[in-house]
């Protein structure tokens, strides 16, 4: 019978009877010591059934330690105590915002609360503040410091005399809202009823990420920064800070980034979460209680690291040596690549909120730049802020604060529009259009979203990227060109590290950044 087919009721219901037989035969009378909203035994159900193979069978059973592996993790975490995932990142600072916060779609935090990390010194003109807008799973721990001394996600481009110079600038990285390692989401504690969000958290956008990052920069006093920069599913905030706060953003660099996100990147995306939400132990998303989803994590990530690496990479890292030549071939990890994706996968299972990861990506998915979108976006906004506006008169939040969160917090179209729009209509027609992709309707929109972008932008590619392709940056700088943007500047690296060659390639990436950090 296939668990796909069957209503939820059946399959809790068979579940259930495989517990039964489980609990006698596999787990020797466990009782499980955590109040649990599921059922193990789905996780289990891998176990290789007890009756011995018939005494004429031709060869004996092959064995997988690779699965009693996972089934021992599942027994571990059944009765040990529940992972606490802002404790995976320490040292760094939180910035609480008392206030309802309305999100794009229509969701509300009652408030908000973002951890962040600063290095270097806030001069006193207020003015060389650069902002880090971190990939997906990143968090705001892009630097050693004195807080907290290990190693960052961006060690070596970060420090004194570095190609992000804290000897010049202020350099501030924030964990992203709905992210676990410090700032509000779905494994945050809603002030409503004391238990955690999990999937009562609402929606999120890439645009209600930058603005709460910017809802920071107001409480640190920063009014314009040097510089917005971002990498990945970062390249998509910087741009999209770009284009919300045109007026307060000196400089623009999106690295291995696009407009848009495309078909190829939305189903791997998409791929991961299936595999993800058909862990048993997801529980729908209520699993703070009981078994976290490791296994459906561990497989998701392995999807993941296949987009982030590349395969030239690959054949000269590992090629097709096994972990063991001597020893007979194995339905386990063999390849050494397959023990490296398994190990990946090992490494990153218990220390990421699988929530975080499904609320993230589906806010990568539905990115677009493009005119018509963003103006969506704006209207629902609009027709939603009624809601913000009767929460805060519930709360009697005085009247000037009130006018200041419906403004800054809900995207009124004047808190965008200030000294952003072109001198007159001529300029608008007489802005260069697209010469080879014009007659495409759907970049034409892209085009008209991107015209607020008027800063020095770097746009960085990376020819063995697989997951953002550089035609995907291309599209970024042609747009911004085609928009009106006179200093775009377009680099192409060679490098065979894949789409995680912004982590790595501190000569060629780090040299670009520095380049357009200080000289443009």
């Amino acid at each position: 019978m296939s668990l796909r087919k069957l209503p939820f009721g059946h399959v809790k219901a068979w579940n259930n009877r495989r517990l039964h037989s489980l609990s006698s035969r596999t787990l020797g009378g466990l009782t499980a010591r955590r109040n649990i909203h599921q059922q193990p035994s789905a996780v289990l159900s891998s176990c290789p059934p007890t009756e011995t193979e018939p005494s004429t069978s031709s060869n004996p059973p092959l064995s997988f330690p690779c699965i009693d592996k996972l089934n021992s993790r599942t027994l571990e975490l059944d009765s040990g105590p529940e992972p606490s995932y802002d404790k995976v990142v320490t040292g760094y600072e939180t910035f609480e915002y008392p206030h309802p916060v309305l999100l794009d779609h229509g969701g509300i935090l009652p408030k908000l609360n973002l951890a962040y990390e600063t290095w270097g010194t806030l001069n006193s003109n207020r003015d060389n503040a650069i902002l880090i807008h971190t990939g997906l799973s990143a968090s705001s721990h892009a630097k050693s410091h004195p807080k907290n001394t290990k190693p960052g996600w961006w060690e070596e481009f970060i420090g004194p005399g570095r190609h992000i110079d804290t000897n010049k600038f202020f350099v501030i990285c924030t964990n992203v809202i709905g992210g676990c390692y410090g700032s509000t989401g779905p494994s945050s504690i809603d002030p409503a009823d004391g238990e955690r969000y999990a999937t009562r958290f609402p929606i999120i956008t890439i645009f209600d990420m930058v603005r709460a990052q910017f809802l920071l920069l107001d409480h640190l006093g920063i009014d314009k920064l040097h510089a917005s920069v971002g990498s990945s599913m970062g390249g998509m905030q910087s741009l999209a800070a770009a284009s919300l706060y045109p007026d307060r953003i000196r400089r623009l660099i999106s690295i291995s980034a696009c407009a848009r996100s495309h078909p190829y990147s939305i189903a791997l995306r998409h791929t991961q979460r299936q595999v993800l939400m058909s862990d048993p132990n997801w529980n729908k998303g209520f699993y703070y209680k009981g078994i976290p989803p490791h296994i459906g994590m561990k497989l998701a990530r392995e999807i993941a690291t296949i987009s982030y690496r590349s395969g030239p990479e690959w054949e000269l890292r590992f090629g097709r040596k096994r972990f063991q030549e001597n020893q007979s071939p194995a339905l386990c990890p063999d390849f050494l690549i397959e023990t490296y994706l398994d190990h990946q996968g090992e490494r990153f299972c218990l220390q990421y909120d699988a929530n975080s990861l499904l609320y993230i990506s589906k806010a990568m998915d539905i990115f677009d730049m493009s005119k018509s979108a963003t103006d969506k976006l704006a209207q629902q906004r609009q027709l939603n802020l009624p809601k913000l506006e009767q929460i805060l008169k519930r709360q009697s939040v005085d009247p000037q604060t009130t006018a200041k969160v419906c403004r800054s917090v809900a995207g009124m179209p004047s808190a965008l529009e200030t000294h952003t729009q072109p001198a007159n209509q001529d300029d608008i027609n007489s802005k260069p259009r697209l010469s080879s992709l014009s007659s495409d309707p759907a970049m034409q929109d892209l085009v008209k979203g991107m015209e607020r972008i008027t800063m020095p932008t770097l746009v960085l590619g990376i020819q063995t990227d697989l997951l953002f392709p550089v035609w995907q940056q291309k599209e970024i700088a042609e747009c911004l060109r085609s928009a009106g943007n006179k200093s775009v500047t377009y680099y192409e690296l060679d490098a065979m590290y894949g789409h995680d060659t912004f982590l790595i390639d501190r000569v060629s990436v780090g040299g670009a950044i520095k380049g357009h950090l200080e000289y443009v």
